[in-house]
C-alpha cells in the first residue's frame, strides 16, 4: 500500500511540473515561462523553429507618443578560400522607432530605424546620471547625395534625474518629410537596455564565434535569418 501511494505522488508531482512548464495541453512552446515574457514596459518572445524563422527578441518599450524597440543583429560571416571565416556585415543594436496612432495603437508601417554601431553602443553603456550623448547618420556621406537623409539621435538624462529621453530625428530632403520621435525611459527601463547591450556587444562584434566550437569547422552555422537583417536605411 505504502508503495502504490508513493508512485502516486510521485505521478501528481511530475503532471503539476509538466502543466506548469507547458500548460495545460502539455505543449511546451505554450508554457509561459519559457515562451514569452510580459512587463509594462514591453513584450518579448522567442520563436521556436529556430532552424527556419530564427530568433526575434526585442526589448521594447511603449509610451504615449511612441514605442522604441531594441533588438541585436548579428553579424554574417563569408568563408576565404583559406578557410577563414570573416565579417562579411558588421553587427549593430537597431533601434526601431515606431509612432502612435493612438491610446496603446502603434504604427509599425512608418517606423524609423537607427542602428547603433560597436562605437556608438561603448557610448551608450558608459553614460552616467548625468551624461547625455548624440549621434548623427547619414547613409550618402561619401557620395553626391550626401546630405538627402539625414539622422540624429540623441540620449539625455531628465532633469529630474528619473531616466533618461532617447530622441531620433529624420530628415528627409527629397520628400521633404521631418519625423521626430522620442521615447522617455525609466531608470529601470534604460538599465535594462545598458545592460542587454553590454550583453551584447560581444556577439554584434562576433567575437562570441571565436570561443564557438561550430566556428572552427562548420559554415553552415554562420547563417542568419535574412528577415532580421533590416538596414537602417531600408526605410
Amino acid at each position: 500500500m505504502t508503495m502504490k501511494l508513493s508512485r502516486l505522488l510521485a505521478s501528481s508531482r511530475n503532471h503539476l511540473s509538466k502543466n506548469i512548464l507547458c500548460g495545460k495541453d502539455g505543449n511546451l512552446s505554450h508554457g509561459l515561462p519559457l515562451h514569452t515574457f510580459t512587463s509594462r514596459a514591453g513584450i518579448s518572445t522567442a520563436e521556436q523553429n529556430l532552424g527556419v524563422k530564427g530568433i526575434a527578441a526585442p526589448y521594447t518599450v511603449f509610451k504615449g507618443k511612441a514605442a522604441l524597440s531594441v533588438t541585436p543583429i548579428l553579424p554574417t560571416f563569408t568563408k576565404l578560400d583559406s578557410g577563414l571565416h570573416v565579417v562579411e556585415r558588421r553587427g549593430v543594436m537597431m533601434l526601431k522607432f515606431i509612432p502612435a496612432i493612438g491610446e496603446r495603437k502603434y504604427d509599425w508601417e512608418k517606423k524609423q530605424l537607427f542602428a547603433l554601431s560597436p562605437t556608438e553602443v561603448g557610448s551608450l553603456i558608459s553614460l552616467g546620471v548625468s551624461d547625455s550623448c548624440e549621434f548623427f547618420h547619414d547613409p550618402s556621406m561619401l557620395s553626391s547625395n550626401a546630405g538627402q537623409v539625414r539622422k540624429s539621435l540623441s540620449i539625455k538624462p531628465h532633469s529630474t534625474g528619473s531616466g533618461y529621453m532617447i530622441s531620433l530625428t529624420v530628415i528627409n530632403n527629397v520628400e521633404k518629410t521631418r519625423d521626430n520621435l522620442s521615447v522617455p525611459f525609466t531608470t529601470a527601463e534604460f538599465a535594462v537596455v545598458k545592460t542587454a547591450c553590454s550583453y551584447a556587444l560581444p556577439h554584434i562584434l562576433g567575437w562570441d564565434r571565436l570561443t564557438d566550437k561550430v566556428a572552427r569547422g562548420h559554415a553552415s552555422n554562420f547563417k542568419v535569418d535574412r528577415q532580421l537583417m533590416d538596414s537602417e536605411w531600408d526605410k
